[in-house]
Protein backbone atom coordinates (compact mmCIF):
# COMPACT_ATOMS: atom_id res chain seq x y z
CA UNK A 1 0.00 0.00 0.00
CA UNK A 2 1.42 3.80 -0.69
CA UNK A 3 0.28 6.84 0.33
CA UNK A 4 0.66 9.94 -1.22
CA UNK A 5 -0.51 13.01 0.57
CA UNK A 6 0.05 17.26 -0.59
CA UNK A 7 -1.63 20.33 -0.50
CA UNK A 8 -2.42 19.97 -4.29
CA UNK A 9 -4.32 16.39 -3.85
CA UNK A 10 -5.02 13.78 -1.40
CA UNK A 11 -4.69 10.02 -3.00
CA UNK A 12 -4.25 6.70 -1.74
CA UNK A 13 -3.55 3.47 -3.31
CA UNK A 14 -4.54 0.32 -2.06
CA UNK A 15 -3.58 -3.19 -3.74
CA UNK A 16 -5.22 -6.58 -4.05
CA UNK A 17 -8.09 -5.07 -3.71
CA UNK A 18 -11.39 -7.50 -4.86
CA UNK A 19 -13.77 -6.71 -7.05
CA UNK A 20 -16.18 -6.70 -4.85
CA UNK A 21 -14.86 -4.32 -2.40
CA UNK A 22 -14.94 -1.99 -5.37
CA UNK A 23 -18.29 -2.48 -5.84
CA UNK A 24 -19.05 -1.91 -2.03
CA UNK A 25 -17.28 1.61 -1.68
CA UNK A 26 -18.98 2.29 -5.17
CA UNK A 27 -22.28 1.51 -3.17
CA UNK A 28 -21.29 3.16 -0.40
CA UNK A 29 -20.25 6.78 -1.50
CA UNK A 30 -23.10 6.39 -4.48
CA UNK A 31 -24.68 10.08 -3.44
CA UNK A 32 -21.11 11.76 -2.57
CA UNK A 33 -19.14 13.61 -5.52
CA UNK A 34 -16.10 12.84 -3.58
CA UNK A 35 -13.74 10.28 -3.07
CA UNK A 36 -13.35 9.19 -7.25
CA UNK A 37 -12.41 5.66 -7.27
CA UNK A 38 -10.19 4.14 -10.28
CA UNK A 39 -9.94 0.52 -10.15
CA UNK A 40 -7.53 -1.36 -12.04
CA UNK A 41 -7.44 -4.83 -11.96
CA UNK A 42 -6.82 -5.52 -8.26
CA UNK A 43 -5.29 -1.91 -7.90
CA UNK A 44 -7.63 0.90 -6.32
CA UNK A 45 -7.10 4.49 -6.43
CA UNK A 46 -9.45 6.47 -4.00
CA UNK A 47 -8.95 10.44 -4.88
CA UNK A 48 -9.82 13.56 -3.13
CA UNK A 49 -10.07 16.78 -5.28
CA UNK A 50 -8.78 20.07 -4.37
CA UNK A 51 -10.40 23.18 -4.85
CA UNK A 52 -7.77 24.29 -7.58
CA UNK A 53 -8.52 20.74 -9.50
CA UNK A 54 -11.89 21.91 -8.95
CA UNK A 55 -12.04 25.04 -10.51
CA UNK A 56 -9.74 23.75 -13.52
CA UNK A 57 -12.51 20.99 -14.03
CA UNK A 58 -15.46 22.94 -14.04
CA UNK A 59 -13.88 25.76 -15.92
CA UNK A 60 -13.18 23.49 -18.71
CA UNK A 61 -16.99 21.91 -18.42
CA UNK A 62 -17.94 25.40 -18.82
CA UNK A 63 -15.63 25.36 -21.84
CA UNK A 64 -17.40 22.40 -23.42
CA UNK A 65 -21.23 23.32 -23.05
CA UNK A 66 -20.63 27.05 -24.15
CA UNK A 67 -18.80 25.87 -27.44
CA UNK A 68 -21.54 23.23 -28.16
CA UNK A 69 -24.30 25.26 -28.21
CA UNK A 70 -22.63 28.19 -29.99
CA UNK A 71 -21.45 25.47 -32.36
CA UNK A 72 -24.99 24.26 -32.77
CA UNK A 73 -23.55 20.46 -30.99
CA UNK A 74 -26.05 18.44 -28.92
CA UNK A 75 -23.94 17.21 -25.92
CA UNK A 76 -24.47 15.04 -22.90
CA UNK A 77 -22.44 15.94 -19.87
CA UNK A 78 -22.59 13.31 -17.39
CA UNK A 79 -19.88 14.60 -15.17
CA UNK A 80 -18.29 12.59 -12.91
CA UNK A 81 -20.11 9.52 -13.84
CA UNK A 82 -18.78 5.92 -12.95
CA UNK A 83 -18.12 3.35 -15.29
CA UNK A 84 -17.04 -0.21 -15.34
CA UNK A 85 -16.57 -3.15 -16.97
CA UNK A 86 -16.32 -6.69 -14.55
CA UNK A 87 -15.26 -8.22 -17.61
CA UNK A 88 -12.16 -6.36 -17.55
CA UNK A 89 -11.88 -5.49 -13.91
CA UNK A 90 -11.45 -1.52 -14.81
CA UNK A 91 -13.38 0.79 -13.98
CA UNK A 92 -13.05 4.85 -12.97
CA UNK A 93 -15.00 8.31 -12.66
CA UNK A 94 -13.63 10.80 -14.91
CA UNK A 95 -13.15 14.64 -13.61
CA UNK A 96 -16.05 15.49 -16.15
CA UNK A 97 -17.22 13.81 -19.22
CA UNK A 98 -19.26 14.26 -22.67
CA UNK A 99 -21.26 12.41 -25.15
CA UNK A 100 -21.07 14.22 -28.34
CA UNK A 101 -21.32 12.08 -31.15
CA UNK A 102 -23.02 9.34 -29.48
CA UNK A 103 -25.10 11.49 -27.68
CA UNK A 104 -28.62 9.98 -29.04
CA UNK A 105 -28.11 6.89 -28.08
CA UNK A 106 -27.22 7.61 -24.53
CA UNK A 107 -30.00 10.39 -24.24
CA UNK A 108 -32.58 9.97 -21.42
CA UNK A 109 -30.86 6.64 -20.09
CA UNK A 110 -30.73 6.23 -16.16
CA UNK A 111 -27.98 3.78 -16.65
CA UNK A 112 -24.67 3.08 -18.78
CA UNK A 113 -24.02 -0.51 -19.29
CA UNK A 114 -20.75 -0.17 -21.34
CA UNK A 115 -21.11 -3.85 -22.58
CA UNK A 116 -23.53 -2.30 -25.00
CA UNK A 117 -23.27 1.31 -24.55
CA UNK A 118 -20.53 3.31 -26.15
CA UNK A 119 -17.64 4.90 -23.35
CA UNK A 120 -17.63 8.67 -23.32
CA UNK A 121 -16.37 10.71 -26.18
CA UNK A 122 -14.70 13.07 -24.50
CA UNK A 123 -13.27 12.84 -21.43
CA UNK A 124 -11.80 15.80 -18.72
CA UNK A 125 -8.58 14.37 -17.06
CA UNK A 126 -7.29 17.26 -14.31
CA UNK A 127 -3.36 16.54 -13.90
CA UNK A 128 -2.41 19.29 -11.72
CA UNK A 129 -0.11 16.76 -10.15
CA UNK A 130 1.57 13.78 -11.17
CA UNK A 131 -1.49 10.61 -11.42
CA UNK A 132 -0.79 8.37 -8.86
CA UNK A 133 -2.39 5.62 -11.10
CA UNK A 134 -1.78 5.89 -14.93
CA UNK A 135 -5.98 5.44 -16.57
CA UNK A 136 -5.27 6.35 -19.89
CA UNK A 137 -4.86 2.23 -20.63
CA UNK A 138 -7.96 2.16 -19.09
CA UNK A 139 -9.60 4.41 -21.13
CA UNK A 140 -7.84 3.12 -24.47
CA UNK A 141 -9.19 -0.33 -23.19
CA UNK A 142 -12.84 0.70 -22.92
CA UNK A 143 -12.29 3.13 -26.29
CA UNK A 144 -12.67 6.64 -24.87
CA UNK A 145 -11.84 8.05 -28.23
CA UNK A 146 -10.76 11.74 -27.13
CA UNK A 147 -8.90 13.35 -24.09
CA UNK A 148 -8.91 16.62 -22.55
CA UNK A 149 -5.83 16.33 -20.33
CA UNK A 150 -4.94 19.92 -18.13
CA UNK A 151 -1.50 19.81 -16.29
CA UNK A 152 -1.87 23.33 -14.66
CA UNK A 153 -0.10 25.19 -17.91
CA UNK A 154 -1.42 23.47 -20.71
CA UNK A 155 -4.65 21.98 -22.08
CA UNK A 156 -3.28 18.85 -24.20
CA UNK A 157 -5.69 17.05 -26.70
CA UNK A 158 -5.24 13.56 -27.12
CA UNK A 159 -6.64 10.79 -29.70
CA UNK A 160 -7.02 7.63 -29.14
CA UNK A 161 -4.91 5.55 -31.65
CA UNK A 162 -4.87 2.10 -31.05
CA UNK A 163 -4.28 0.97 -27.96
CA UNK A 164 -2.67 4.56 -27.13
CA UNK A 165 -3.24 8.19 -26.66
CA UNK A 166 -1.63 10.27 -29.09
CA UNK A 167 -1.03 14.12 -29.06
CA UNK A 168 -3.00 16.48 -31.19
CA UNK A 169 -3.77 20.29 -32.48
CA UNK A 170 -7.65 20.24 -32.72
CA UNK A 171 -9.83 18.20 -31.19
CA UNK A 172 -11.60 15.51 -32.67
CA UNK A 173 -15.24 16.32 -30.86
CA UNK A 174 -14.41 19.76 -32.20
CA UNK A 175 -13.31 20.65 -35.52
CA UNK A 176 -11.19 23.75 -35.66
CA UNK A 177 -10.93 24.18 -31.75
CA UNK A 178 -7.10 23.38 -31.02
CA UNK A 179 -5.60 23.01 -27.67
CA UNK A 180 -3.49 26.20 -28.27
CA UNK A 181 -7.15 27.80 -28.23
CA UNK A 182 -8.52 25.64 -25.27
CA UNK A 183 -5.26 26.83 -23.39
CA UNK A 184 -5.89 30.47 -23.99
CA UNK A 185 -9.31 29.95 -22.98
CA UNK A 186 -8.98 28.37 -19.94
CA UNK A 187 -5.96 30.78 -18.76
CA UNK A 188 -8.51 33.52 -19.09
CA UNK A 189 -10.93 32.01 -16.72
CA UNK A 190 -8.13 32.52 -14.20
CA UNK A 191 -8.12 36.20 -14.58
CA UNK A 192 -11.26 37.71 -16.30
CA UNK A 193 -14.87 38.04 -14.85
CA UNK A 194 -16.91 34.86 -15.80
CA UNK A 195 -19.70 37.19 -17.55
CA UNK A 196 -16.86 38.54 -20.07
CA UNK A 197 -14.89 35.13 -20.52
CA UNK A 198 -18.50 33.62 -21.73
CA UNK A 199 -18.89 36.35 -23.95
CA UNK A 200 -14.86 35.68 -25.38
CA UNK A 201 -15.79 31.91 -25.97
CA UNK A 202 -18.90 32.86 -27.69
CA UNK A 203 -17.44 35.63 -30.11
CA UNK A 204 -14.56 32.97 -31.06
CA UNK A 205 -16.76 30.66 -31.63
CA UNK A 206 -19.44 32.42 -33.64
CA UNK A 207 -16.07 33.53 -35.88
CA UNK A 208 -15.45 29.94 -36.27
CA UNK A 209 -19.09 29.42 -37.81
CA UNK A 210 -18.94 32.17 -40.06
CA UNK A 211 -15.58 31.35 -41.52
CA UNK A 212 -16.63 27.79 -41.65
CA UNK A 213 -20.00 29.20 -43.71
CA UNK A 214 -17.32 31.23 -45.85
CA UNK A 215 -15.40 28.40 -46.76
Amino acid sequence: MATILNPVEQKLILRNISWETYERLLADHASSSAPRFTYDRGVLEIMSPSPDHERANRAIALLVEVLAEELNLDVENLGSTTFRREDLERGFEPDSCFYIQNQARIHGKSKIDLTIDPPPDLIIEIDITSPSLDKFPIYAELGVPEIWRYHGEKLSVLELAGQEYIEREESLAFPRVTSADLTRFLEESKTVKRTSWLRTIRGWARKCISSQDRG
